[in-house]
């Protein structure tokens, strides 16, 4: 857990968020007809706020939340400006969406933090920081994808024990946000648990499910676009299950739909756990052939995620996976 890890500019993170004006919002929109809303981390073509799950974003580790280590937790030089994630040291780290590495030093220069850091912008006056990391993956500068390996967990600076501190600045570098609260409303369980993918969500989580669809019998093209096909097919899928049939693909509907495997398996569902082990970096083709390549890259993803390391892709690993 962190010693420290209390944001010096307090002041700075009290100041209410900046009010948007109704003119400003019409030139943002405007703005953002040029751009594919579903492709942009943090934005969305509506305003509900289930729209932000659209797969955008991603669990940066697997571990545990240790006692205090919370948001506001009191520290010393004021309240804990993150969430900790406790695992051994070594733990892969990842981007929790896609963004440009914008600090890689101590503390992340950020008053109050220590141990070697990164800032990642992503874009929309949105950012993360990943502290205490034991070895950095990324450059400065750097362009990563959601889910890139960007560092090792550690125990760098003014700690307790191998952990992440993990930050979210909304609204400008300094503002922090409980990071809890912020990835849950963006689909993301940062204790562990199972995503939630909602309608009009892209990337390669959707891909995967298109795949499991189409392994269910349900024929989708895996082009990684939640569009209305792929969502009036999870929605049979759900209500022939006696699940709610709301199209969101998340804790309840997961475990119906992912498959256990192992080498020899062939099929949809093998290139799905293709697909996303190739998000965090495998380097795999999506052939949909369980062979000795794709074994060794579940038992690597296994060994740096501190799961059980068998080679075989059951409920565990497919939750690390999708989460």
């Amino acid at each position: 857990m962190c010693d420290s890890c209390a944001s010096a500019a307090a002041a700075e993170e009290a100041r209410p968020p900046a009010r948007l004006s109704r003119r400003g919002l019409l030139a943002g929109v405007g703005l953002g007809l040029a751009v594919p809303l579903g492709w942009v981390p943090g934005l969305t073509a509506t305003a509900s706020a289930a729209s932000l799950k659209n797969g955008g974003w991603c669990n940066p580790a697997l571990g545990r939340f240790p006692a205090g280590g919370h948001y506001g937790a009191p520290r010393g030089g004021g309240p804990h400006a993150g969430q900790d994630i406790t695992n051994t040291t070594g733990t892969a780290v990842y981007a929790a969406a896609a963004g440009t590495v914008i600090r890689r030093q101590w503390g992340g220069g950020l008053g109050g933090r220590t141990g070697n850091g990164l800032v990642l912008s992503h874009g929309g006056g949105q950012y993360t920081y990943y502290g205490h990391l034991s070895v950095y993956r990324v450059g400065l500068n750097a362009t990563v994808a959601a889910g890139r390996r960007i560092g090792d967990m550690g125990a760098t600076g003014n700690v307790t024990g191998p952990h992440l501190h993990f930050e979210v600045h909304s609204g400008g570098l300094g503002r922090t946000v409980d990071p809890v609260s912020f990835m849950a409303g963006r689909g993301v369980d940062l204790g562990g648990g199972w995503s939630r993918i909602d309608p009009g969500a892209r990337g390669r989580r959707v891909a995967a499910i298109q795949y499991l669809m189409t392994q269910r019998g349900y024929g989708l093209t895996a082009d990684g676009y939640y569009g209305p096909v792929s969502a009036g097919a999870v929605k049979r899928f759900q209500a022939a299950r006696g699940l709610v049939a709301d199209g969101q693909v998340g804790p309840a509907t997961w475990p119906h739909l992912v498959y256990t495997l192992r080498q020899g398996h062939d099929g949809h569902h093998v290139r799905a756990l293709q697909t996303v082990l190739d998000k965090h970096g495998a380097g795999l083709v999506a052939d949909g052939g369980f062979g000795s390549v794709t074994a060794s890259a579940v038992r690597a993803y296994q060994s740096v995620n501190r799961l059980v390391v068998d080679g075989v892709a059951g409920a565990v690993t497919w939750r690390a996976l999708v989460g």
